[in-house]
């Protein structure tokens, strides 16, 4: 019987038998439960609005702007003008078509891939390195995160001075040891200022990975290395047949967020080689950012840039599924 049904036989039993004191306090009760089951809906919505409104505003309200800033021709002039004339696809065919374009896609697809194997194979090494218990353990886990805590902006200025072709650190020391007598030109060669962007990257991103790695990693019970070990597996059989399947979920989490966050990198791009030598490390995120802030292309920028969403929710989405299927063979 429910709370309600409750309280009216109360009343009705009260209003039957007992006083009029006590059929003053039943009814008195059973206003109480009314007020409560009115205010309690009121009460969900009082805290879900405030989010809600935050979310559309500051979340919504540029994206919705953002796509339809892609279907006009929106550009310096609009700002005094006010006038964005649609154009339909136009911006769409104009990026897809461009040369530039199709460089900027091999170039993302590259830099991400390159990125994410870097930081992930380093990422779990360090992973289970730092799973055993050793002096300074500790100290080293927290120096490990010291790159992810820094400003990009920052790491890509220190790297830039340490990969200078003439005065940098880097090849300073390839000098002295007698590795090259001119030098390499990481920030100056076509191809080797991409690898520098790459590794820059798996730089920054190796805290994050090991972070997550070493949180999955402790969610492992022990007792199933110990199991392993009384049935004669080493190291390689423990961490193919215990390891790697307990930690699956976790890697798709790191490999997904490291996708998403990999294909939209600017700022270290733009700080470290500005999408140069010769367009060799321009990305589709470097191109979107120069059509809209250096040949105020807005219009053009904003369909880039949705270009470069559809793509990360794409690898996203199929991932994810690709992902659930496995786990359910």
């Amino acid at each position: 019987m429910s709370t309600g049904q409750d309280d009216s036989a109360v009343v009705a039993g009260a209003r039957a038998t007992g006083t009029a004191e006590e059929v003053a306090d039943a009814r008195g009760r059973d206003r109480a439960v009314a007020r409560a089951r009115l205010w309690e809906p009121l009460a969900q919505w009082m805290f879900i609005v405030p989010a809600a409104a935050y979310l559309l505003l500051f979340f919504g309200y540029p994206i919705v702007k953002n796509i339809v800033m892609s279907f006009q021709q929106y550009t310096i002039t609009t700002f005094y003008t006010g006038a964005a004339p649609f154009v339909g696809l136009q911006n769409y065919s104009k990026i897809l078509s461009s040369d530039l374009f199709s460089k900027a896609m091999v170039t993302t697809v590259l830099f991400t891939a390159g990125s994410l194997v870097g930081q992930f194979v380093l990422g779990l090494a360090f992973a289970l390195f730092f799973q055993r218990r050793f002096p300074l353990g500790r100290v080293l886990r927290s120096l490990l995160l010291l790159p992810w805590l820094l400003p990009l902006v920052v790491s890509g200025t220190t790297w830039r001075w340490m990969l200078d072709p003439d005065t940098g650190v880097v090849n300073d020391a390839l000098r002295r040891l007698h590795l090259s007598s001119s030098g390499i030109p990481w920030l100056t060669g076509t191809s080797q200022a991409l690898v520098s962007v790459i590794l820059i990257n798996i730089w920054v991103g190796i805290p994050f990975n090991t972070a997550i790695l070493y949180g999955g990693l402790q969610d492992i019970p022990t007792h199933l290395y110990e199991a392993a070990k009384l049935d004669g597996a080493g190291p390689v059989a423990s961490f193919r047949h215990v390891t790697w399947p307990l930690l699956r979920p976790v890697v798709s989490v790191v490999l997904v967020l490291g996708v998403i966050y990999t294909v939209k990198v600017l700022d270290i791009i733009l700080v470290v080689t500005g999408g140069g030598p010769a367009n060799a490390t321009q990305t589709i995120a470097t191109q979107s950012y120069e059509l809209s802030f250096q040949q105020f292309e807005f219009g053009r920028g904003a369909a880039m840039s949705n270009v470069l969403v559809v793509i990360s929710l794409a690898f996203a989405l199929v991932y994810l599924r690709a992902n659930r299927r496995a786990r359910n063979l």
